[in-house]
């Protein structure tokens, strides 16, 4: 089957310039990017551009216009697939003849099997700009074995509590400021029968997120992962046990049969306003915003509990991708002209506005309030998203064991010992210590 019948989402509402905006012998000559004039085209070049965000095609085709009108003998088409599937989907295409020309690319640990398989192009030193990249950010594009570039990072994403500021008002409750506060604030919703914590356990991909949201305060963020890298703290660690433990306790302000409730289920619950409190990623704030312009949205970093590592509340945070240049692709010089404008301020500050996710392009501005909110928590109290940070690399990947463990344990069959005890033996069989 030819790779493109699997798109889940093309983006047809990409507008394309008409072949007389180029055409020789039309009234005017385009500018190109640099200023220039552009020269004549019979036939613009068309690159493909592949993500796995679906929910962004609509966005992206306002982002390439841009390119696109400066840029008239390029055209940008753009294809979605479904985010659990584009991890097979890319690594069949860039290892065939029908692959992408540039190409969304997952970072850390997943980005690893394309570098090794020779897949993707080397930009080290070929895109202006980049070495201005927060240096945290640009090692989730880079190899771990030979620390070449091979990825523009397209965002940050920053993980805290989204809460509905008109059920708070109505119900009397304050943003809480300690963890009492907050259990006082889920028991107060409760009551009032309205779901304080809209989380949906089906899909395990979301639970290392939910666990890391309660529980990385708890276990001591940053120094928690420089212990577990020198080798004098492991997943058994009573701390890092007793963060999972507070998913647990949580368990019953969440819907009924979490396990059974789907990502996709608990963002319509919040949406719908039928839940208080969204526990997730900054890349929520644009899907939210689109489904219901009314939703009066604020945020908070989780507070900590009495005996955590730390006495502040976090925000975890990974860099979440990069765009990268097939190796295979027979359009290198305009695929990586494509690559270096997305490093560009202009690409950036488009990113924010538009997709309402943190670019990591130095120089772009968060207008919108909640962004600015969520970026100024988070750059008071940064921590990293451990396990997609550093426990991807190898298998089984630190973030599917933590999430079969978290269902385990909301489903009564582990508890929560055990599931730490789980994540180290998995992590064991690839995870060597540096100490």
């Amino acid at each position: 089957m030819n790779i493109r019948s699997k798109v889940a989402v093309t983006a047809l509402a990409l507008t394309l310039l008409p072949l007389s905006a180029c055409a020789p012998g039309s009234g005017s000559t385009p500018e190109s990017a640099d200023g220039a004039a552009a020269a004549d085209c019979a036939s613009p070049e068309t690159l493909s551009v592949w993500s796995w965000r679906p929910e962004d095609a609509e966005a992206y085709a306002k982002i390439f216009d841009v390119y696109e009108e400066k840029n008239p003998c390029v055209q940008v088409d753009f294809q979605a697939f479904k985010s659990t599937e584009y991890n097979q989907i890319l690594s069949t295409g860039l290892t065939g003849s029908d692959g992408p020309d540039v190409a969304q690319l997952r970072a850390y640990g997943q980005l690893q099997p394309l570098i090794a398989g020779g897949n993707l192009t080397d930009l080290s030193g070929n895109v202006p700009g980049l070495e201005e990249f927060d240096p945290t950010v640009l090692e989730g594009a880079k190899g771990k074995e030979d620390g070449k570039v091979y990825g523009v990072p397209f965002a940050t994403q920053v993980m805290q509590v989204f809460y509905n500021k008109a059920i708070f008002k109505e119900q009397g409750i304050e943003v809480p400021e300690t963890w009492d506060d907050f259990m006082a604030a889920n028991d107060k919703l409760q009551k009032a029968g309205i779901t304080p914590l809209s989380v949906g356990g089906k899909d395990a991909w979301m639970m290392p997120f939910i666990q890391d949201i309660f529980g990385s305060a708890h276990y001591g963020g940053e120094s928690f992962r420089q212990d577990v890298q020198e080798g004098t703290k492991d997943f058994t660690d009573a701390t890092y046990v007793e963060s999972i433990q507070t998913l647990k306790d949580l368990q019953g302000y969440m819907p009924q049969d979490v396990v059974g409730v789907s990502y996709a289920d608990s963002q319509i619950l919040f949406v719908n306003e039928q839940a208080a409190m969204f526990p997730g990623g900054s890349f929520e704030l644009g899907f939210f915003q689109k489904q219901n312009p009314d939703l009066d949205l604020g945020v908070f970093q989780v507070p900590v509990k009495e005996g955590s590592v730390l006495d502040t509340p976090v925000s975890p945070a990974y860099a979440d991708g990069s765009w990268g240049i097939n190796a295979a692709s027979d359009k290198q010089e305009a695929s990586l002209e494509l690559v270096q404008w997305m490093a560009s301020r202009e690409f950036g500050q488009l990113v924010a506005d538009e997709l309402k996710q943190f670019s990591p392009v130095p120089g772009v501005t968060f207008d919108d309030p909640v962004m600015s909110d969520i970026w100024s928590l988070y750059q008071e109290n940064p921590a990293p998203y451990l396990m997609l940070v550093d426990f991807r690399y190898g298998q089984p990947l630190g973030t599917e064991l933590m999430g079969t463990g978290v269902q385990e344990l909301f489903l009564g069959d582990k508890e929560a010992k055990e599931v730490g005890g789980d994540i180290q033996e998995g992590v064991s069989q690839w995870f060597t210590p540096s100490s």
